[in-house]
C-alpha cells in the first residue's frame, strides 16, 4: 500500500457508495426550502393619465370639416340655412350630409363647413337669403301710412317698429292714413306674397265706422257678396256691433286689401270714416295698445305659415 508524502492517508480503492450524498444543510439538521408558488403572467400597470387624455379626445364626426379660426362674416352653413326660415339646424345638417346643399354651385356634404354672407347657398333648388327672418305685430295709429310717396304730410308706419329689428322689414299689405288696427311686419317674402294673394285664405276682422245708420237691407246685400270693379268679393260675415250704434259695423274677410273693405260700402252709397282692423290671421290686438308692437311667438310663426 502506497502512502502519499507527509503521511496522509492513501487513496481507497474501494469503489464510491450508489446512496445519494446528503445536501450541506441536510447534513446540518436545517428544513429543506420551501418550493416557490407557481405566478401568473404579470398585470401591465395602467398609466391613468394617458387614459384619461385618450378618453378625452373628441371623436370626429364623419365627414365634419377640419377645424380652423371662423372669420367675422363668416357662419356655420346649418346655421345659414336655419336663419333663412326654411328648417332647423339640425334638419339642415340631415339635408347637408345627403348632398341636397350647394354653395357657389358645388355641392357641400362636410359637417361645420363655414359660409359667408356673400356668398350664393341653393338649398334642394332653392336660392337662400341668410338674413333671420323676423314677424312683427303693430296696433297701427292714425296718420301713418304704408305709402311712401305721400310727401312729409304723414308719417311711414316703418317709423314706429324702427327699433324692433335691423333686417329689412316690409308691410303685409297696404293702409292708408285713417285706418288703424294690426299690421304685420316681415323680411319674409314668401309671408308677404302669400297674404297679398287675392285667393288666400285667412280671415280678417274690420271695425268699420260709416256716415250714417247701414240699412238692414244693404247689409243683406253685403252678406251675399258683391261683384266690384269686375272681381267678386266674398264676404264671411258682417254684422251690427252690440251696444253702438248701426253705424258700427263688423266685417269679415280674407281680404287683407283695405281698399276692398271701403269698396264694399261706397258700393251703396255710405262715406267710410273709420276702418280698425282688430284681427289678422288668428292674430288679435289682445295687450298691444295702439301705437305699440310686439314681437311674433314662434307657434303664431308657425300658425301663419300653415293657413
Amino acid at each position: 500500500m502506497s502512502t502519499t508524502r507527509g503521511g496522509g492517508r492513501t487513496n481507497s480503492s474501494r469503489p464510491s457508495s450508489n446512496k445519494p450524498t446528503r445536501a450541506r444543510g441536510e447534513r446540518s439538521g436545517a428544513k429543506p426550502a420551501m418550493q416557490k408558488r407557481a405566478q401568473g403572467p404579470k398585470k401591465a400597470k395602467i398609466n391613468t393619465k394617458a387614459a384619461e387624455v385618450e378618453a378625452n379626445k373628441v371623436v370626429k364626426k364623419p365627414n365634419q370639416a377640419p377645424k380652423r379660426a371662423k372669420a367675422a362674416d363668416e357662419i356655420r352653413l346649418n346655421k345659414y340655412i336655419a336663419n333663412s326660415g326654411v328648417c332647423s339646424r339640425r334638419d339642415a345638417d340631415i339635408y347637408i350630409q345627403s348632398g341636397n346643399v350647394k354653395v357657389n354651385g358645388v355641392p357641400v356634404t362636410e359637417m361645420g363647413y363655414l359660409v359667408k354672407i356673400t356668398d350664393t347657398v341653393n338649398f334642394d333648388g332653392v336660392l337662400l337669403t341668410p338674413e333671420k327672418k323676423e314677424y312683427i305685430l303693430l296696433n297701427k295709429p292714425k296718420n301713418f301710412t304704408t305709402a311712401l310717396d305721400e310727401g312729409q304730410e304723414f308719417r311711414n308706419v316703418l317709423e314706429l317698429v324702427r327699433g324692433a329689428t335691423t333686417a329689412k322689414i316690409g308691410a303685409v299689405g297696404r293702409m292708408d292714413k285713417n285706418t288703424t288696427g294690426l299690421l304685420l311686419f316681415t323680411n319674409d317674402t314668401d309671408m308677404i306674397r302669400k297674404f297679398t294673394l287675392p285667393n288666400q285664405k285667412s280671415s280678417k276682422i274690420y271695425q268699420v265706422s260709416l256716415d250714417k245708420n247701414l240699412k238692414y237691407e244693404d247689409l243683406e246685400k253685403i252678406s251675399k257678396g258683391l261683384v266690384l270693379d269686375g272681381h267678386r268679393v266674398f264676404v264671411e260675415e258682417v254684422s251690427y256691433i252690440d251696444n253702438e250704434p248701426k253705424s258700427e259695423i263688423g266685417l269679415k274677410l280674407r281680404s287683407s286689401n283695405v281698399k276692398v273693405v271701403r269698396s264694399i260700402f261706397e258700393h251703396f252709397d255710405y262715406n267710410v270714416l273709420r276702418i280698425d282692423r282688430v284681427a289678422f290671421a288668428g292674430l288679435t290686438k289682445k295687450n298691444l295698445p295702439r301705437g305699440n308692437w310686439r314681437m311674433l311667438t314662434e307657434q303664431e310663426i308657425i300658425n301663419l305659415k300653415n293657413v
